[in-house]
């Protein structure tokens, strides 16, 4: 007979993926970057008609604003929102995170200016996004022992991961039939409506609750997922080399998935140039990015749980960085077929990575505190947005992504090293 957990563990899982499904918009924001960037650079600060009338065309640069602090305050407010998660109720930091959001959308759309984009999309999103995100994966692994943690972790962010894959439709129509304010205001008002709902289900074990152990049957070999007894408080891990180990090993995940997010539809565009559909689709690419990286969230996440987190960690990153190795001489040789399956493999990785980090985190440091303790460590998803950084500097010099592929690879094989060597602290009490 299985394992059997309760059926409030169920709830709050998926209604904590509900709650994600809203806050992933920010996977999607090349459908508004594309509505508010000109064809023609030369029309950037002109006042648009139509159905956008009010607003004011953007350059590339000031498009990309709104977004890059998006994830900046993200990163900042995950830690406040790991807090607010683990004292007081992660029901009350999903839909105060979720309402931020919400209300950000809001503001966006009313008023009609990269300001208010800025304020809107790029702060109160952040905010929400930081505090929204902290609550629902520590929330749902509270009720799972050690042998679930990947494929519940996976199954939560995956929400995240998969946003896009509504959002990106959803959001062209929007601005088709009503314009950037419509679309905008739409999504606020929905999102507020699920975040309200969804996140007044998500609600951590109570004091005293064990998780079911994992039933092995006879002859079978146990899972290799396995945790720490003792529950670390924030203050403590930051003693463990093993904690900066994380740090690091986040950096590597991210890095080398955002080099290939960011720069997805011009790889396609680039390698596909002789053939007239995908040149002019090129978003097709980062549309199957978006469902492979949720895809590798649920996936990493389970198998994660039979042959061990870093045995995972290292297979995803390997054959990543072996994908990087190889993607000049893809788009050098014009080939579609290899180009997606590369590009399909990056967004696996990244996925994946933020499937297992928070597993980790938990199996290192214990569920009690795990918000505050995984908002600590995924500092380093908010410092592995530097390679998308690099890579333009890198194009910007040498006139291609080649030597930005190389060192991001690099960094992935460095990271699996780390991954190998690193294995759970022990707390003073054990």
């Amino acid at each position: 007979m299985a394992d059997q957990v309760p059926g409030k563990a169920w709830v709050v899982t998926f209604c904590g993926t509900a709650v994600n499904l809203c806050l992933g918009i920010l996977y999607a924001w090349s459908i508004w970057a594309g509505a508010l960037v000109p064809k023609d650079l030369k029309l950037a600060g002109t006042t648009m008609t139509g159905l956008n009338e009010g607003w004011v065309y953007l350059t590339n640069a000031e498009a990309a604003t709104p977004f890059s602090l998006c994830v900046l305050v993200f990163a900042l407010f995950m830690i406040p929102g790991g807090k607010i998660q683990d004292k007081i109720s992660p029901k009350f930091g999903a839909i105060v995170g979720g309402l931020c959001l919400a209300l950000g959308c809001i503001i966006a759309g009313l008023t009609k200016s990269y300001t208010g984009l800025i304020i809107g999309f790029g702060i109160f999103g952040g905010i929400g996004m930081g505090i929204g995100y902290a609550a629902p994966t520590p929330a749902a692994l509270s009720w799972f022992g050690p042998h679930k943690r990947g494929l519940i972790a996976g199954l939560v962010v995956g929400g995240y991961g998969g946003a896009a894959l509504y959002v990106s439709p959803l959001g062209a129509w929007l601005l088709a039939s009503g314009g950037i304010s419509y679309s905008f205001i739409f999504l606020g008002i929905l999102f507020a409506v699920v975040v309200i709902l969804a996140g007044s289900q998500l609600a951590k074990a109570p004091p005293g609750y064990v998780p079911p152990a994992a039933v092995v049957k006879a002859g079978a070999a146990p899972a290799k997922a396995a945790g720490t007894l003792v529950d670390w408080a924030p203050s403590e891990i930051f003693k463990a080399w093993q904690f900066y180990a994380l740090v690091f090993m986040f950096i590597g995940t991210t890095q080398s998935g955002l080099l290939v997010i960011a720069n997805a539809a011009g790889l396609l565009a680039t390698t596909a140039k002789a053939i007239p559909f995908f040149a002019a689709n090129a978003w097709l690419l980062a549309s199957y990015g978006g469902l492979v990286n949720a895809a590798g969230r649920v996936g990493t996440g389970m198998y994660s749980d039979k042959i061990g987190r870093g045995n995972a960690y290292a297979l995803n990153c390997i054959v990543s960085a072996l994908c990087l190795f190889l993607l000049p001489a893809i788009i050098g040789a014009k080939s579609v077929f290899f180009l997606f399956v590369a590009v399909g493999i990056a967004f696996w990785q990244y996925g994946g990575g933020l499937a297992l980090m928070p597993a980790f985190t938990a199996d290192f440091f214990g569920p009690k505190n795990l918000g505050m303790n995984y908002g600590l460590v995924f500092i380093g998803w908010g410092l592995g947005f530097f390679m998308a950084r690099l890579g333009g500097t890198i194009k910007d010099i040498t006139g291609s992504l080649d030597w930005a592929f190389y060192i991001s690879a690099i960094v992935l094989i460095v990271a699996v090293v780390l991954s190998w060597v690193t294995k759970r602290p022990m707390h003073v009490s054990e």
